[in-house]
């Protein structure tokens, strides 16, 4: 049963990867309205709640080694994630997209290390 439930883990985990790096097609085409940062924020930090908690369920799966890496990552990502918060914060349309690069670039070497376990 702990295997289907990581497994489901997993794949909330790729999902919310999935919609969160759509959100770069957001900052592209960015609107100047209030509203529309007060939206990118809230659903940033819901996001990032769901990555958090699925992400630790399955760090606690996994053995040593494999989790001090997936450990590691997750770390990174979520420090990106902060960064990209507080630039949304601070609504500079430039810093979020150069946060949110790198925060993409944590996501996606989060979701290739999921990939080969399951």
């Amino acid at each position: 049963m702990e295997n289907l439930e990581c497994k489901g883990s997993v794949f909330r985990i790729r999902n919310c990867a999935f919609d969160l790096l759509s959100l770069g097609e957001d900052l592209i085409d960015v609107d100047d309205d209030d509203s529309w940062w007060e939206f990118i924020g809230r659903d940033l930090r819901l996001k990032s709640t769901f990555l958090y908690c699925d992400i630790y369920h399955v760090i606690s799966y996994y053995r040593d080694e494999q989790k001090r890496n997936l450990t590691d990552l997750a770390n990174r990502l979520f420090h990106y994630m902060e960064e990209l918060d507080n630039a949304l914060k601070s609504r500079s349309i430039p810093l979020a997209q150069i946060c949110f690069s790198d925060a993409a670039l944590v996501l996606k070497e989060v979701v290739a290390s999921l990939i080969p376990g399951f």
